[in-house]
């Protein structure tokens, strides 16, 4: 296994609760899961990221390899493969570790919303068949069983319009809502998105019990904090996060969160990224010489 990927673990509570490992992607400042019940030993693993350069658009499995190298090691059983959301600022590894393990693969329903935005962005109107490639398009309030773990889907709309944060036992993967609490909250200036629904969708998260886990998608560090971190507590996000903590009102949330997207650029591998994810993480399907080609549209954003 891979030895220099930052790694952390967060233990089971007691029963029905998750143990978490959280591995790093410094590239993106991904954090990415593997969730194991442990009284079964039946895992998931959580928006694993395939590696990416943007440069020369060259793509590899190392974190899909680490993880399966976990579990070997360990001796865990795969039992789903699940994202958040198509990705961004991420390729997803998820059709490459269902083609390893043949195990299901599931998103949010409303990726089909996302993919019709998408199709008609790329210029491609018979892309993205979402239901051939996603197993499971989870709806709000659909259940599911880890292991002997109970599993509940919210709808989590904001920084996309098909968000979805799995609440496993005790443990929320919250994706690209919240941040770590000195770090704010997520973008939501993507075709989709919205400062208003990315509100209420935290406060749906926050109003669990204040000692469940709260595991994001990104971190990036601060200006005091250079260490990378992805876990906290509901009832910390509620008190210290810079953005909504401390009972901050919608109108002022959606004036900041809007005020600052507005600085942002596009991710850098965002027009490569769309496009892969809404295939489930496949690359483009090789053209007559062998390779695979990426279409990126110009003067759109």
């Amino acid at each position: 296994m891979t030895n220099d990927i930052l790694m952390k673990s967060s233990s089971s509570t007691g029963t029905g609760s998750p143990e978490v490992i959280g591995f790093y992607d410094a590239a993106t400042g991904s954090a990415q899961y593997i969730c194991v019940d442990p009284e079964t030993q039946k895992a998931a693993l959580i928006d694993i990221v395939q590696a990416f350069d943007p440069k020369s658009f060259a793509t590899d499995q190392t974190y899909g390899q680490y993880a399966l190298d976990y579990l070997q090691e360990q001796g865990l059983e795969l039992e789903w493969i699940l994202d958040t959301h198509p990705h961004a600022d991420h390729l997803m590894a998820s059709d490459w570790l269902k083609s390893r393990t043949g195990v299901q693969v599931g998103i949010g329903e409303k990726v089909r919303d996302i993919a019709l935005l998408w199709r008609d962005l790329y210029n491609l109107p018979n892309a993205f068949d979402v239901d051939a490639r996603f197993d499971r398009l989870f709806a709000d309030g659909d259940t599911f069983k880890l292991g002997n773990i109970d599993v509940s889907v919210m709808l989590s709309p904001g920084h996309t319009l098909g968000s979805v944060s799995y609440v496993v036992g005790d443990a929320i993967f919250a994706h690209d809502t919240l941040m770590q609490p000195d770090a704010g909250t997520s973008r939501c200036d993507f075709p989709g998105g919205s400062a208003s629904e990315l509100y209420d969708s935290i406060h749906a998260i926050l109003a669990h019990p204040s000692d469940h886990r709260v595991f994001i998608g990104h971190d990036y560090g601060t200006k005091t904090r250079d260490e990378p971190s992805w876990e906290s507590t509901v009832g910390e996000q509620k008190a210290d996060n810079i953005h909504i903590g401390g009972g901050t009102s919608k109108a002022d949330y959606v004036a900041l969160r809007e005020k600052r997207d507005a600085t942002l650029s596009l991710p850098q591998r965002m027009l490569a990224a769309l496009q892969v994810n809404l295939n489930g993480g496949a690359l483009p399907a090789p053209e007559n010489d062998g390779h695979r080609y990426f279409k990126i549209p110009a003067n759109k954003f």
